[in-house]
C-alpha cells in the first residue's frame, strides 16, 4: 500500500512547514485521477501522526473530481479515467486540466 509511504511524506510535509507548533488540522486534496485512495490515507493518518507535532490533528480530504479538455473539439468535461472518451465528439485524445492533485492545502497550526 503506497499509501503510508505518501502519508509519512505528508506529515513530514506539515512538521516543516508548522516550525515546532503543534499541528491541529491538516486538509489535503486529493484528485480522483491521482491513484491515491483517500480512506486508506485516512487509515494511515493515526498511525503515521503518532508521536509527531500533528498527533491528534484532524484530518479533512477534499477530493478533487477529474476533468479533462478534448484535444480535437476544445470541450471541457468530467473524466474518470485517463482513457475517456469525449463526450462531445467521440475522439480520445484530452488532456487532464484537474483530478491529478495532491496536495497539502492547509494547515491549522497553535
Amino acid at each position: 500500500m503506497h499509501e503510508m509511504s505518501i502519508t509519512q511524506s505528508v506529515v513530514e510535509i506539515c512538521e516543516k512547514s508548522a516550525e515546532g507548533r503543534r499541528v491541529l488540522a491538516v486538509t489535503l486534496e486529493i484528485g480522483d485521477l491521482s491513484g491515491v485512495v483517500p480512506d486508506a490515507v485516512e487509515f494511515c493518518f493515526e498511525a503515521c501522526t503518532r508521536d509527531t507535532l500533528l498527533e491528534g490533528a484532524r484530518l479533512v480530504i477534499e477530493r478533487m473530481p477529474g476533468q479533462g479538455e478534448c484535444t480535437s473539439c476544445g470541450k471541457e468535461f468530467p473524466v474518470r479515467g485517463y482513457f475517456d472518451p469525449c463526450p462531445t465528439c467521440g475522439a480520445y485524445g484530452i488532456r487532464v486540466v484537474s483530478g491529478e492533485e495532491l496536495r497539502v492545502k492547509e494547515l491549522e497550526v497553535e
